[in-house]
């Protein structure tokens, strides 16, 4: 099942690699500059979508095994969802965390793959001119990250099933990802302690909404500096 699920994944970026390498060492084609230039960029593209794909297979199969391990620490929201929007396209995000927010307790990068794969899954969806919004809130020992797009929407009998390994909702294309993205975004963040869930987008979409707990909130164990990397 996993093979077949994956398969078509794979084998799109490779052979589209393939073709560019293939391109690039003929002898017989004297390339120009801007040509070449475009080649080594699909060259790129291919390798990193078969670079987060790999990633969230591992990051998926350390979920099923129970083999995550938070590290909690107190994070400010606005220091680590910027550099989970580096991979996706300029434009495609608007971005509202007020520096007054509360810091949380979370794992950095547990956190920042999460936001990473839930925003690009709702960049694939939104139409093109509107931008996935990201907001954020304080509520009561709890910080709410909210991403926000106005494509097509779940229904509500739906909503839970595309959190599951290898679930496309939808007429989405093949090619554009095998359906892991919500599933390790909800995983890593249940691991911190948090939660993501669904609403609908007023006027038509979908909002996914994690909730995070604050450092000063309850159950909360920040690490031992002095004791951290010992055995």
């Amino acid at each position: 099942s996993l093979l077949a699920a994956v398969s078509h994944d794979l084998r799109t970026p490779l052979a589209g690699i393939k073709a560019s390498v293939s391109s690039l060492q003929a002898d017989d084609v004297e390339w120009s500059e801007e040509d070449r230039a475009e080649l080594l960029a699909n060259i790129e593209d291919g390798t990193d979508r078969l670079d987060h794909l790999v990633g969230n297979l591992l990051d998926v199969s350390r979920l099923e095994t129970g083999t995550v391990t938070a590290v909690i620490r107190e994070t400010d929201l606005d220091e680590v969802v910027p550099m989970a929007l580096l991979g996706v396209p300029e434009g495609s995000v608007v971005l509202d965390i007020p520096e007054t927010l509360p810091m949380v307790a979370v794992d950095r990068g547990l956190l920042e793959r999460a936001v990473a794969n839930i925003v690009e899954n709702a960049v694939k969806y939104s139409p093109y001119g509107e931008p996935v919004l990201i907001s954020a809130s304080a509520l009561a020992g709890r910080v709410e990250l909210r991403v926000v797009d106005r494509g097509p929407g779940v229904p509500d009998e739906a909503k839970e099933r595309i959190f599951e390994a290898f679930q496309r909702h939808g007429d989405a294309p093949r090619g554009e990802g095998v359906g892991l993205g919500l599933a390790v975004g909800r995983g890593f963040v249940e691991a911190m302690g948090g939660t993501v869930t669904t609403e609908d987008t007023p006027g038509g979409g979908l909002t996914m909404v994690l909730g995070l707990r604050t450092a000063d909130g309850p159950h909360l164990s920040l690490p031992d500096p002095s004791t951290e990397g010992a055995a």
